[in-house]
Parts: structure tokens; sequence; C-alpha cells
């Protein structure tokens, strides 16, 4: 994670790169009556920004063993203890929703009918691992009282360029026009119209066989810019991108069209599913748009990652909208307190719903500027926001820091917002 003080190039949460088998015959999981209430009134409140019950939530990242396993390798006896470790602590800090990474690199970890087993779980990847922990964590977050969202990263194939590091059957090694290696990664190549219906096909297997509450993705559509880096897609622009202005509107067009289709397959196979989003916590600056925020970030997810996620909310693709705002009040080049208001007035009027995501990991960090020595300063973050109608609650980044709260940020939050469980 960067600095607030590096002109915010890449400032984002996820720039460290960023049950049984048997039972998958049907849907797997099950519900307890507290998270199926949760759903229910979720659902019912859509397009209501005042009502229902407020969203309190982490996110559980897989990639490069961020939160959980703790390293690659562990026995499934060790691997589930430290995944229940992450829901008890969640339950104990009154949360009532978690995302759970399942898709982190074009890798899977539950048995896909598409993709290889992920690496992070033993180390190598396609390895079975002799368990299921998205089937797990369903059926135990459920048992807790607990939503649980899987978490899939749509375009993402490695923390490498290298193919050939792939495990053999790895699509990626299938059809190696798939692929483009940028900023020594590997990404699949949102321009090709076969890679936008292989990855919603690849995530819709958990959709159809899991009892989640909802499908969630995260910042990354075409990757954060790398300066002196071309993302090669000549070949797909000269294919697929005539009638277009420019090869940015073509790219913006693949993604909307990626949120589009993933919207309706979702909904589609099971009726009544959140599908939301938690992106980059700037769309334009100001002085790009005047429709943008009272901002200067180094990164605009419109004009850098082609996501125009004001788009997808003023057009009703969303269930909700969860913007990374990790940055403290007063924080000049991207401020909170500016932010939060641009978001409200995004999604008023709209069938969205707005959660925050807040930077738990920054609080304590040697690394962060004083405001995030604080203990208070993440309380006086949801202080600000119960003054805003729109905002339906807050999501931590990430599990690690709930679980460790190295300076009590997270201690205060609960008994400053949290008296009771919802």
């Amino acid at each position: 994670m960067k600095g607030e003080g590096e002109t915010m190039r890449r400032v984002t949460r996820r720039s460290f790169a960023t049950g049984s088998v048997a039972a998958l015959a049907g849907v797997a999981g099950s519900s307890s009556p507290s998270a199926v209430a949760l759903e229910r009134q979720l659902a019912r409140d859509a397009g209501n920004p005042g009502a229902g019950p407020e969203l309190r939530g982490m996110w559980i990242a897989t990639v490069d063993n961020r939160d959980w396993p703790s390293a690659p390798g562990l026995s499934p006896q060790e691997q589930r203890a430290e995944l229940l470790g992450h829901l008890e602590t969640a339950r104990r800090r009154r949360l009532n929703t978690i995302w759970f990474q399942a898709r982190p690199t074009a890798d899977a970890l539950w048995p896909s009918r598409h993709e290889p087993w992920s690496e992070w779980l033993t180390g190598v990847q396609g390895k079975d691992p002799g368990w299921d922990p998205l089937g797990f964590v369903v059926r135990e977050a459920h048992r807790r009282g607990l939503a649980v969202e899987a978490w899939f990263n749509p375009y993402r194939i490695a923390l490498h360029d290298d193919p050939g590091r792939l495990v053999r059957a790895h699509p990626a090694r299938r059809h190696p026009d798939w692929a483009v290696a940028y900023g020594g990664k590997l990404y699949y190549n949102p321009g090709l119209p076969q890679v936008r219906r292989f990855v919603q096909d690849a995530m819709l297997d958990a959709v159809r066989r899991y009892d989640i509450d909802g499908v969630h993705w995260d910042d990354y559509f075409y990757p954060y810019p790398v300066e002196g880096e071309t993302f090669d897609d000549d070949a797909a622009y000269a294919e697929y991108g005539r009638g277009f202005p420019d090869r940015a509107d073509w790219r913006r067009n693949n993604i909307d069209l990626l949120v589009a289709e993933a919207a309706r397959r979702v909904r589609r196979v099971r009726p009544g599913i959140r599908f939301g989003i938690s992106p980059f916590g700037v769309w334009r600056n100001k002085s790009s748009d005047p429709a943008g925020s009272d901002s200067a970030a180094g990164v605009e997810t419109y004009d850098d990652l082609y996501a125009d996620t004001r788009k997808w909310v003023r057009e009703g693709r969303l269930d909700y909208v969860l913007p990374q705002l990790y940055w403290h009040m007063g924080f000049e080049a991207a401020d909170y307190a500016k932010l939060v208001p641009w978001w409200a007035g995004t999604v008023r009027s709209t069938r969205t719903r707005l959660y925050i995501g807040e930077a738990l990991y920054k609080a304590g960090d040697p690394a962060q500027p004083a405001p995030w020595q604080d203990p208070a300063e993440l309380s006086r973050h949801l202080t600000y926001c119960r003054s805003l109608p729109e905002v339906r609650g807050h999501a931590f980044f990430s599990a690690k820091e709930v679980s460790e709260d190295v300076i009590g940020a997270m201690d205060r939050v609960v008994a400053d917002h949290y008296p009771l469980r919802r």
C-alpha cells in the first residue's frame, strides 16, 4: 500500500497485488435466520437509502496470503481453524457481513469447473487442498448470523508475468492470446468478447453452487497505470474498436459490457442476490470533469482504469457501491469529508445503496501520517457519515487488522458506533 504523500499513484488497498466436496451437488451452505433476515431486509430496502439495517463488514483477502490462510501449505485443519477465527472476530466486533476472496488470481477457492485451485492454499496452483473453503465459509458464516459475499477479481491472472509458471491446464495457457503481460503481472484482455464471457462463466459457477449472499468485485478492471509501460491490446482494438472515437472509449465500453452482462446473469441465476462493486474512491477530479469530486487524485477510475463507476450507479447496474475512501479527514489530495458527500450525491435518487470502505489497515501504521496514529480517526469517519442518510454502512480493510487492531481503532469504532449487534 502506498503512502498518502506519494501523489496517490495506485493508492488502493489492493496494491499488494492488492463442508465437503460431496455437498456440492446442489447449492452448498445453509443460511441462518439472521443472515437470511439481513439479506431479505437489504433487498426490500433497495432504492430507499434511509431504511433498513446498517451494513457492518470486513474483507477477508486471500491473494498473496494477505489475511487468510496465513501461509500456503497449512493443513486443512489449520486453515479451517484460522478461518473460523476470522468469523468469530467478525461476530465479536458486531459485524454482519464478510467479503471472502474466492477468486483472487484467475483461480478458485472452491472446486471450480473452469479454473485451477488457488496456489494461496497449498503453495502449488491446481493442487487439491482436500476441502472446500468457499463451502465451509458460507456454512460457518451463516451459522454465526453473518452474511457472506463471494469476492471475485475479474481480469487479474497472476502476480507475475510468466505464463509458463501457470499450471498447464490453466485457461491462460490454453488460450495464450487471451493474456497480456503488464507491469510485471498477467491480465486477461478485457477487449476480447470471449474473455468477457469466460470470466463471467467462471464466477457464475460459484453463484450457482453456493448459498452466497452476494457477488462482489473490487477496484481492478484495466490495470493501474505503470509508468513507461503500455497495455498491449492493439490487436483487439483493431478487431473490435471500430465505431469508437478513441481507444479509451472502447475500453470503457468493454468494462461497461462486463458489468451489465454480469449483473443480468447473476440476477437470472440467483434472483435477489446482491451485486456490488468496491471501486477506487475517485471517479474523476473536478479539474477533469465538472461533475467530479473536489479532489486531486493521481488516479481516476474513469480515465485510468476505464471504469465508469458513476454511470453504473446512475443506470442502476449495481445493488450497492462501496468506494474505497482510504484517506483521512483533511487530506488535501482526497479529503474523506469531501468525497463522502460526493458519493452520497451520486447515489441519491438511484436504486444503488452506498457503503463506505474504511482503511483500518492504516491505523497505527508508522508509515502513515499523524491522523492515522490517532485511534479515534476511523470513529470520526463514522460519526461524520451519520449526517448523510445515503450512507448505509461501512466495511473495514481488512480481516487481519480487524483482529490485531494495533492501536485500538477498531475497539473505538465498536464502542462508539456498534453497541448492539445488528
